[in-house]
């Protein structure tokens, strides 16, 4: 028995004493300088343009006033979350908010992970590559000239003019012209489809290089069993990029309190304020767009960014139970 115990000690010997993290953290440098050195500029731009302008969100709980600064205004506590929830005006833009994006997570989620399998399915290479072209296209598009685009396509007829694609459709099948851009009931139904084209070709990308990374043995082994196209799809290529599909949906979930702020600012108006003005809006409206009221935009702005997080939480330990890795 003693000379099992100094085999024991001697092989505990070897081993000798953990280095300290510190030490793990020189060694890791020196070995992998260069990758550490490229990403110097991202952590820089990170803490300058991300976490240093975070002790402004003081200003939420403060009365801001100009002379004094951010630090030296003086405390009002959750006053401005008061003066927010008695705001009507807030409400109805909250209430647009989540509204508009439920149904882009119901129809434009669901739209750009069936678009991904469809183009996955074209068999005709260059036919494919003109979808593809024609996918991607609308997402380097500024929202300004998109915006444009659509008012375009919408236009209802004025005398002198015939309106716009849409409307001559509508009239060379024996309908009424109508004006969309200045029907509240329709203006939500507007931003979702015009979200959908716009970002169809970004999320698509990301599906088709996660299909990409399917093993081919997989559809070969299937087709030896007798597996048609269709049983590929659903039992082999679906599956396999079901995590990229639940990142994309956790990342949705949090911008579910958020808005588009370019799409609906160029394509907004007085006549559809009442369904249309979104939270980014009405942040923009009380603060630079004349209202000066920084302090309840930045109230309003924490407020979302935060709902927006225990959305996410929430959302996440989901997937997880679904044996699909989430974000965190």
């Amino acid at each position: 028995m003693p000379e099992y115990a100094g085999v024991v000690k001697a092989k505990g010997a070897v081993g000798g004493p953990q280095p300290s993290l510190a030490a793990r953290f020189r060694t890791s440098v020196r070995k992998y300088w260069f990758i550490y050195l490229l990403a110097i500029p991202g952590l820089v731009f990170l803490l300058v343009f991300s976490y240093a302008p975070m002790y402004g969100v003081v200003l939420a709980f403060k009365d801001f006033k100009m002379n004094k600064g951010i630090m030296g205004s003086p405390w009002v506590g959750l006053a401005h979350y008061r003066e927010l929830f008695s705001d009507p005006a807030f409400i109805q833009a909250f209430k647009n908010t989540v509204i508009i994006n439920i149904y882009n997570l119901i129809f434009g989620f669901t739209f750009n992970v069936f678009l991904a399998l469809m183009i996955n399915e074209v068999q005709c290479k260059p036919l494919k590559s003109v979808v593809q072209t024609c996918v991607y296209l609308p997402y380097f598009l500024s929202w300004v000239i998109f915006a444009g685009l659509v008012q375009v396509f919408l236009q209802a007829p004025v005398p002198g003019d015939v309106g716009g694609v849409v409307n001559q459709v509508i009239m060379s099948l024996g309908g009424e012209p109508i004006d969309f851009m200045k029907r509240p009931d329709l203006f939500r139904g507007i931003l979702v489809v015009t979200n959908i084209i716009k970002t169809a070709g970004y999320s698509t990308i990301i599906y088709l290089a996660a299909v990409a990374s399917v093993d081919l043995s997989l559809y070969e082994a299937a087709a030896m069993d007798g597996a048609n196209r269709r049983d590929m799809m659903f039992h082999i290529t679906l599956p396999r990029i079901m995590p990229s599909v639940a990142v994309m949906f956790l990342l949705n979930i949090s911008q579910l309190f958020l808005s588009n702020f370019d799409q609906v600012y160029n394509l907004y108006n007085n006549f559809v304020l009442s369904t249309g003005d979104v939270l980014s809006t009405y942040i923009y409206r009380i603060s630079l767009g004349g209202g000066g009221e920084f302090e309840i935009s930045t109230a309003a702005n924490l407020l979302l960014n935060v709902m927006g997080l225990i959305a996410l939480a929430f959302t996440n330990r989901f997937v997880k139970k679904m044996d699909v890795m989430g974000i965190f």
